[in-house]
């Protein structure tokens, strides 16, 4: 029986190359992409250890598997979402759902303050939450240092 070449599927391929973030900014309207791109370098430049790709749908950067920053687009802005944002202690991150995450919400590329996103990525890359609220057992959150 002849073997069949499987070529890789698309969210493997975003693992390897980051396709799929690319795809992403490029499937919003032009301000949202924009915005998009600015945070990707961004989170790139402060992260550069980090793993990047497409979870559950939105760009998401990981360290030691762990998910530690993402975007996303909704209601005509993007979201840049921080998985153990709560935990920073920073009034200009808004918590988000029932565990410790925290966002920031932007309408245009102006509106991203360099200093304030270092600050934050690099808060968040060395307060790496490691139970993001998917495991079963208990909810103890532990540091990446």
């Amino acid at each position: 029986m002849a073997r069949r070449s499987r070529a890789p599927s698309k969210a493997a391929e975003s693992l390897v190359n980051g396709s799929g973030i690319d795809d992403y900014a490029r499937s919003q309207i032009p301000e949202l992409a924009a915005i998009c791109e600015a945070l990707r370098i961004h989170i790139d430049s402060v992260l550069p250890g980090a793993a990047s790709r497409v979870w559950h749908g939105a760009p998401v950067w990981f360290i030691d598997g762990h998910p530690v920053v993402g975007y996303s687009i909704k209601a005509r802005k993007a979201a840049l979402l921080f998985w153990n944002g709560q935990a920073l202690g920073e009034p200009v991150l808004r918590p988000v759902g029932k565990f410790f995450a925290a966002e920031m919400l932007f309408t245009c590329v102006p509106e991203i303050d360099p200093p304030t996103i270092r600050r934050l990525l690099l808060a968040a890359g060395q307060n790496v939450l490691k139970d993001h609220g998917c495991s079963r057992e208990g909810r103890e959150t532990k540091t990446h240092r």
